[in-house]
């Protein structure tokens, strides 16, 4: 059994460190093992902050990643030393994982608006033949709602992709991951109209150099009331360094 990432925290919150998530994630799934990630960046460590029910799902999830380029900034003041791993290309990884399974499994491509998800599938098949996918918007009616949800029992997916936005993908996934208990469960935020095509992701420049959030305010201009809070979790990092710093431990809860 290959060990468990480790522990740290930012401002309260958990996140695990590793170099190798994918080897662990595939070790889970193969041992039928549900696993919800959560891929951690600064906005959500504030938003949490307001919101005691996304704090709640953060500290519950299984697997806490360093999404955001705020969260390796307050790691590396406590030499902490961790890459990024962007959401985005985790899914990816393990998206790639469930076409190499002996026994297929079908992926899950849930949320995002009308036909975004659908592209998003067939951009997936179309780079793992093998792969077997459902898709569905996130603009369903209650009723729509209810029948996918029954699919989800029915077929028993093991890898579910819910691309809702924070924090109601959280929220949607801590509610309803009993449904399929042996699946692992990923927030994807804007993943799908990444692999739809409907927007394009930042440069590798930018990404290299921690700039992936100022590509992303040039594409939506509309974000900048959301991106306030990355100063504010700067000087909040800067403040909390002061402070005598926690122990690293073992991520061994819910294993």
């Amino acid at each position: 059994m290959l060990k468990a990432p480790k522990q740290s925290s930012v401002l309260k919150l958990p996140v695990h460190l590793s170099d190798d998530y994918t080897s662990w994630l595939r070790s889970r799934l193969e041992r039928g093992e549900g696993t919800h990630i959560i891929t951690l960046n600064s906005e959500m460590v504030m938003l949490s902050e307001q919101n005691t029910e996304l704090a709640a799902a953060i500290r519950q999830a299984e697997l806490v990643i360093p999404d955001g380029s705020g969260i390796i900034f307050y790691l590396r003041l406590r030499n902490q030393h961790q890459q990024r791993c962007p959401g985005i290309e985790l899914a990816g990884a393990l998206i790639e994982q469930m076409g190499q399974l002996n026994t297929p499994s079908p992926v899950v491509f849930y949320g995002g608006k009308p036909g975004v998800a659908e592209q998003a599938r067939a951009f997936w098949q179309k780079r793992v033949p093998r792969l077997s996918a459902i898709a569905a918007h996130g603009y369903l009616s209650a009723e729509e709602e209810r029948k996918f949800r029954e699919t989800l029992k029915q077929q028993q997916p093991r890898l579910i992709l819910v691309g809702l936005g924070v924090p109601r993908q959280e929220f949607w996934i801590c509610r309803y991951r009993s449904l399929c208990p042996q699946a692992t469960w990923i927030g994807v935020g804007g993943s799908f109209d990444i692999w739809s095509g409907t927007k394009t992701r930042a440069p590798m420049w930018f990404r290299d150099n921690h700039l992936e959030w100022l590509y992303r305010l040039y594409q939506e201009p509309w974000r900048w009331r959301r991106m306030i809070v990355l100063p504010q979790f700067a000087l909040r990092a800067l403040i909390a360094l002061r402070k005598p710093k926690t122990i690293q431990r073992d991520c061994t809860s819910k294993q």
